[in-house]
């Protein structure tokens, strides 16, 4: 099992920088996935029952411009690796004005993904900061735990409005209520609501616009004959609506939510070269 990879590019290094730092705002700890062609940041809390659900993937072509890596087994050409998002973070906080960035996986004492930076220099020589995070290698028996979620079959899917508007609307509304209600319908318009015994808060979006689903694959979702004006609505915890919306610094071309009434909220955010879903589960 080896893996070795380096970027070079200072625009790309920032980039990556930016990705695990939304990370590191979601998840604690989270399963790295590293393939030929990809990477993937995977959060399976949900299969715990009740927590959240990350999956964010990346092509590595589009960072790396070198990438070598041999899996476990030739027919099963993967790794899987659990690490603290927070710490690779940190290591990519030191390489904003690198020249390079290089990282591989090494065990010496125990599996760790060393991170050198190549720092400029005044002199010809260049200075070289190296951070080893501690890994912990996920065995092949565990790997289907950490599997793509599949799209839940939703009852609305609706575009989001601008995250920085929505987040400043939620900061608000934490502070008169541990739950948020968002509901939306097929006519672009989505609500967010606080009610408590003192006080009923709702804001109102309106022209937001529905993805064409139906149309992606023949995929049906069961908002296929639904009433336009009709809402779906799942109340969820609004520390976890408020740490997706503060974690954002990866800004997406497009984001948009699935809701499955009073079941899950399926938000999916798009990049040009990063994807990341997030399930954020219903209150009872």
């Amino acid at each position: 099992m080896r893996f070795r990879a380096k970027i070079a590019d200072l625009a790309c290094l920032n980039h990556f920088s930016r990705v695990t730092g939304t990370i590191a705002r979601l998840a604690r700890s989270c399963a790295l996935r590293l393939t030929a062609g990809k990477l993937f940041f995977i959060l399976a809390d949900r299969a715990a029952g009740g927590g959240v659900g990350l999956w964010c993937e990346l092509c590595q072509g589009n960072y790396f411009d070198e990438f070598q890596m041999e899996g476990v087994a030739a027919e099963h050409n993967e790794i899987y690796l659990e690490v603290v998002p927070e710490n690779l973070s940190r290591a990519l906080k030191t390489a904003q004005n690198a020249k390079a960035f290089k990282i591989k996986l090494t065990n010496k004492h125990c599996p760790c993904l060393r991170v050198a930076v190549e720092l400029p220099s005044l002199s010809n020589s260049s200075r070289i900061v190296t951070h080893d995070i501690p890994v912990g290698v996920i065995p092949r028996r565990l790997w289907s735990d950490f599997r793509e979620p599949n799209v839940p079959d939703f009852d609305v899917s609706i575009y989001l409005p601008a995250l920085k508007t929505m987040k400043s609307v939620v900061e608000r509304m934490k502070n008169l209520s541990n739950s948020i209600v968002i509901e939306a319908n097929l006519r672009g318009e989505m609500n967010l609501k606080i009610e408590t015994d003192l006080v009923c808060v709702t804001t109102h979006f309106k022209d937001l616009g529905n993805p064409p689903w139906a149309s992606v694959d023949g995929c049906q979702s069961s908002s296929q004959g639904r009433d336009p004006e009709c809402m779906a609505e799942a109340r969820i915890d609004i520390k976890k609506l408020q740490q997706l919306l503060a974690g954002q610094q990866v800004n997406p071309t497009k984001a948009l939510c699935n809701i499955v009434s009073k079941r899950i909220v399926h938000f999916v955010l798009l990049h040009e070269d990063v994807s990341l879903q997030y399930f954020i589960p219903a209150l009872a």
